[in-house]
C-alpha cells in the first residue's frame, strides 16, 4: 500500500521546491502505522542522530535534507511557532513531530488520537533522544499542541 508525503498539506509549492512528492510504503507494528518523515538542514548531527533512535525503535522513516529557509517554510506550514521549534521537522499520518520527542511518545500519540497537531520538545535539551551527552541530563517537557496553538504537558523527563 502507497500514501503521498504528509509534508504535501504544507503548500504544493513548498512541496514542489522541497521535491517531498515521493511515495512510501506502509509500515505497521501492533497496528500502528509507523511511517514518519522528517525534514531537516544537511549540517545538523543530533537529527541524524534521532532518526537512528527511531529506526532502532522500529519506525520507517523518509529523511529529507532541506535548506533553513525550507525547514522554516515547513514549520510555518504546520502551525509551529518559534517558541515551539526545535532543529528538526517531522510528520506522521495527521501529526507533526517537531523536535527530540522519544519514539515511545510518538506510539502513544499515534495509539490514543488526541484531537491534537502534535508534539513537540521545544529546543534540544541534554538527554533527549539523539541528544545523549554522558551522564547529563535537563529537565525538560513534551508537549502536546492543540489546534487553537496551546500546549498540553504530554510527558516530563528528569524532574
Amino acid at each position: 500500500m502507497t500514501k503521498t508525503t504528509a509534508f504535501s498539506r504544507v503548500t504544493p509549492s513548498r512541496v514542489a521546491t522541497m521535491a517531498l512528492g515521493t511515495l512510501l510504503l506502509s509500515g505497521t507494528v501492533s497496528g500502528l502505522d509507523l511511517d514518519i518523515q522528517v525534514a531537516s538542514t544537511p549540517t545538523c548531527g543530533c537529527c541524524g542522530a534521532w532518526i537512528e533512535h527511531l529506526e532502532d525503535e522500529g519506525f520507517n522513516v523518509t529523511a529529507y535534507q532541506v535548506d533553513h529557509a525550507q525547514l522554516n517554510d515547513i514549520k510555518a506550514g504546520l502551525g509551529i511557532t518559534p517558541g515551539l521549534a526545535s532543529c528538526h521537522t517531522a510528520v506522521i499520518g495527521d501529526y507533526f513531530i517537531e523536535g527530540h520527542v522519544h519514539a515511545n511518545e510518538i506510539r502513544a500519540l499515534v495509539g490514543e488520537g488526541p484531537d491534537a497537531r502534535g508534539l513537540t520538545v521545544p529546543g534540544m535539551p541534554i538527554s533527549s533522544p539523539g541528544m545523549e551527552m554522558g551522564d547529563q541530563r535537563d529537565a525538560y517537557e513534551t508537549l502536546l499542541v492543540t489546534h487553537d496553538g496551546e500546549t498540553v504537558v504530554f510527558e516530563t523527563h528528569n524532574q
